[in-house]
């Protein structure tokens, strides 16, 4: 039985996977990335180290920003119809980077920081690339009503993602420079 869009299992996982990630973010600003444990992690979120493992495969995990892609995603559909892909999809990202202000601003660009100077966190950064251009297809094909198995559907959800690659690449992000990207893209990358 489901109370609402979530139901209490999903908002259990998701308050659960939230409370060790902040404990984790704790612990690094305390005692540094390297020196704090999985155990000690788990032990501040109150959870055992098996369930720490049931959310996270491992401590470099703790930093990919999976918890972003569900809002955007949904502000991508929820976007004007009149809107192009590409502009739906900016527009998307302007709204919840605009929500992003002084201490959660300032927590992303750490989580960011020492995201991309740790090379354990290059495998997951990989898979979540992958996984966004996933749900970016299925996101297309749902605001386009066309077959998810498109490979043009495909194709653009690699290129949304390679922007976001590319402006990201190995410093924290800068939404401008996020925005700047998806309108050269959107204009036919003219060189």
């Amino acid at each position: 039985m489901s109370d609402g869009p979530e139901g209490l299992r999903e908002r259990k996982k998701r308050r659960t996977r939230e409370a060790v990630r902040a404990a984790a973010f704790r612990l690094f600003e305390e005692q540094g990335y390297q020196t704090t444990t999985v155990e000690q992690i788990a032990e501040a979120a109150d959870v055992s180290s098996r369930t720490f493992f049931r959310y996270f495969p491992n401590k470099a995990d703790l930093l990919i920003p999976d918890q972003l892609m569900e809002p955007i995603i949904d502000l991508f559909l929820a976007a004007p119809a009149d809107l192009a892909p590409l502009a739906a999809y900016r527009h998307a990202l302007q709204q919840v980077f605009s929500g992003m202000a002084g201490p959660e601003w300032a927590a992303e660009m750490n989580r960011q920081q020492l995201l991309y100077t740790l090379p354990e966190a290059a495998g997951g950064l990989y898979h979540t690339y992958i996984h966004v251009i996933e749900l970016i297809t299925e996101a297309l094909a749902t605001r386009l009503d066309r077959d998810g198995d498109d490979p043009q559907l495909r194709i653009t959800a690699g290129a949304m993602t390679g922007v976001m690659m590319a402006a990201l690449h190995g410093t924290p992000m800068s939404p401008e420079t996020l925005f700047e990207g998806l309108e050269f893209l959107e204009a036919g990358l003219p060189l």
